[in-house]
């Protein structure tokens, strides 16, 4: 896999999540391309120094989102994924998430510019 993955201990994030995140955030910008061969469990875990438990849920979980295909001995293959249709619940869900972050952001003082960039760059 060509993205960095970094884990935060002192987060209040489990690792498996922050991991799945990472590579979410990665395969959705297209950083990482359909069909590429992720790491191997093992080999992300020794990367990580976590246990391999850790890597292995997080593949799950992007497995069961339909980014992943998961095959023993084989490994973590990208999968082309079509974007969904969210219903317009969970588009309002999100946008609620989005202002709180963004609020955030901004009471810990980060400009608007900067946010915007980002934002962007996600996009």
């Amino acid at each position: 896999m060509t993205a960095t993955v970094r884990i935060d201990l002192d987060s209040g994030d489990p690792v498996w999540r922050q991991i799945a995140d990472q590579v979410r955030a990665a395969l959705v910008s297209r950083r990482v391309k359909p069909g590429a061969q992720l790491a191997t469990v093992r080999e992300l875990a020794l990367d990580l120094g976590v246990n391999h438990n850790t890597v292995a849920e997080a593949y799950r979980q992007l497995a069961a989102e339909g980014f992943l295909q998961l095959e023993r001995g084989v490994g973590a293959l990208v999968l082309d994924r079509e974007a969904p249709r969210p219903p317009a619940a969970e588009q309002e869900r999100f946008a609620r998430r989005l202002k709180l972050l963004l609020a955030e952001a901004r009471a810990a003082g980060v400009p608007v510019a900067a946010l915007r960039k980002t934002i962007e760059e996600v996009l």
